[in-house]
């Protein structure tokens, strides 16, 4: 199963890779798991390939995250709270696809309900698991020379969808796959799987001689299966939470009272949240060799991105400020937990046409990388109407040093990310005149980053106007001004049309509850923390 995942597969959108990456992103899909019952991607999808009858019986398939959707199980008759079904269970005793009639009114809609954002998912994940188990997605054949480098599934061409000029050619693409299925099943019975080795090594030797300009290189293949098995990112949010809350309330702790075992622990915790950024830096290095593009291209891309120039820039104005490395980790690893939501696809895309261009690199790392010095200044104002909270008599000298601090720190945070985020604006002008021919149309983009640069500028000149002038105030306007940032990186692809809409686009996306749970949260902070300033820093 190992050496079968690093068979060269074209995917629908053209794009090269290993089957351990279709088979990894196809089972995360069907299950929401790498595993299923102690076997690997790998594993799972050979075994479909050879016995597809037992994986449409077999109780795998994910209706939806929490399973408290009785309606779709209502609707394929099960049993309510049941988490996993067998494709069977799509279709009735006539064969009838049992999805089939809400599935229409799910389709035809621009705001679905829960209900039928989760038929559309289900019926995603029923044709998913159709094409695996027929075998339409092992694309492993070129076409004899195809200008576009067409890769075909055997099942394609015994369809008759291509024709092949070379019969000898034809029967390899009609007969070399069965042949190996059937070989690696009397492997199984035997323990020896040399035939099986055999035909790998002809399925490889024919892609490299009919394929050579499109093929992967084994090193390519070898990264993309190791990087596959790392999953660096999903671990990664686990640990920046972990170290940075942790090293968060040991700085609280320090606070109140200072003992050598804080700084040891701070020492330790502050070199593991090092360690992590390298971690994550290789992350993304290993994803811009394999994709052969800068990892900021789609939605996931993007968050990985911002987060890495988070953890820079936390890692970079924190040389003094022990606080400002913890409040970045665990903003951090809220950004990577978001990359993990379901709604985003970790996959790996070929670029798309508009984005291929040098401005990629130029644009695109200055604009969202100045998202990282914002989020850090948005966590660090948090911070600081944390400490204005906490703040008694018994406390505040120190408490009020840590505040100059941070919000010595937030300014800086705030001015760099207000200049690179300008300086980003203007790049993205110039590769608009190159692409549109016009350096400004008021596209929904542009004109939330022409926002986001007027809220920021006023935020930092805050600070020399006497009336605004003082410590909650910047801080709190940091925290509230970001939410102009969310508006432009996120609410512009999902509710707005635009020529930089990559995502949802074209439909009014449901706002979900817990972004009004947390601008609520936003204002009772404030008032709070404007409370207890006006108690203890009313001359501040």
């Amino acid at each position: 199963a190992e050496k079968f995942g690093k068979l060269v597969i074209q995917d629908e959108r053209g794009r090269m890779k290993p089957i351990n990456t279709f088979a990894s992103e196809l089972l995360r899909k069907l299950s929401r798991s790498d595993k299923f019952n102690g076997y690997n991607a790998d594993q799972v999808f050979l075994s479909m390939m050879m016995s597809p009858a037992l994986w449409y019986n077999n109780e795998f398939i994910i209706l939806d995250k929490r399973a408290k959707n009785d309606s779709i199980r209502q609707v394929l008759d099960i049993p309510k709270g049941q988490m996993y079904i067998k494709a069977t269970d799509f279709f009735d005793e006539n064969a009838g696809y049992k999805l089939e009639p809400v599935l229409r009114q799910a389709t035809a809609t621009n705001n679905p309900t829960k209900f039928e954002t989760d038929v559309k998912d289900a019926n995603i994940r029923m044709g998913l698991l159709d094409q695996a188990l027929q075998g339409s997605i092992v694309k492993i054949f070129p076409l004899l020379n195809d200008e576009n480098n067409k890769w075909i599934s055997a099942l394609e061409y015994r369809g008759g969808q291509y024709q092949v000029s070379d019969s000898l050619y034809g029967n390899f693409i009609k007969n070399a796959l069965p042949y190996y299925l059937t070989q690696v099943q009397k492997g199984i019975q035997t323990g020896d799987y040399t035939e099986a080795d055999k035909m790998l090594a002809a399925f490889e030797q024919n892609q490299n001689n009919n394929g050579g300009e499109v093929m992967l290189t084994k090193r390519k293949v070898e990264t993309e299966v190791v990087y596959n098995k790392l999953n660096i990112f999903k671990h990664l949010y686990r640990l920046y939470a972990l170290i940075g809350v942790v090293m968060f309330f040991v700085l609280i702790f320090q606070i109140f009272k200072e003992r050598s075992i804080w700084r040891m622990a701070v020492y330790f915790l502050k070199g593991c949240i090092i360690i992590l950024f390298l971690w994550h830096t290789a992350g993304l290095a290993l994803r811009w060799y394999i994709s052969g593009h800068a990892p900021w291209t789609d939605a996931y891309e993007s968050i990985l991105y911002v987060a890495w120039a988070t953890m820079a820039i936390g890692l970079a104005l924190g040389r003094k400020s022990n606080m400002t490395i913890a409040a970045s980790a665990f903003v951090v690893s809220m950004l990577l937990m978001i990359a993990n939501w379901n709604w985003v696809d970790p996959a790996i895309g070929n670029l798309v046409p508009v984005l291929d261009s040098y401005w990629l690199m130029i644009h695109v790392s200055v604009i969202v990388g100045s998202y990282g010095p914002l989020t850090v200044a948005m966590i660090l104002g948090l911070t600081s109407l944390i400490l204005i909270m906490l703040t008694t008599k018994k406390n505040k000298v120190r408490m009020e040093l840590n505040l100059k601090e941070l919000t010595i720190i937030n300014e800086i945070a705030l001015t760099t990310g207000l200049v690179m985020l300008t300086i980003g604006n203007f790049l993205g002008g110039q590769w608009a005149n190159e692409s549109w021919g016009r350096y400004w149309g008021w596209d929904p983009k542009e004109t939330w980053a022409l926002i986001s640069i007027m809220v920021y500028a006023f935020v930092i000149h805050t600070r020399l106007v006497p009336g605004l002038r003082g410590k909650w105030t910047f801080n709190f306007l940091s925290v509230v001004a970001f939410y102009s940032i969310l508006m432009t990186y996120f609410g512009v692809n999902y509710y707005l049309v635009g020529l930089h809409s990559y995502g949802q686009s074209g439909g009014a996306a449901i706002t979900p509850d817990y972004v009004w749970y947390i601008a609520l949260a936003t204002l009772i902070l404030g008032g709070l923390s404007f409370w207890r300033y006006r108690v203890n820093y009313a001359k501040g």
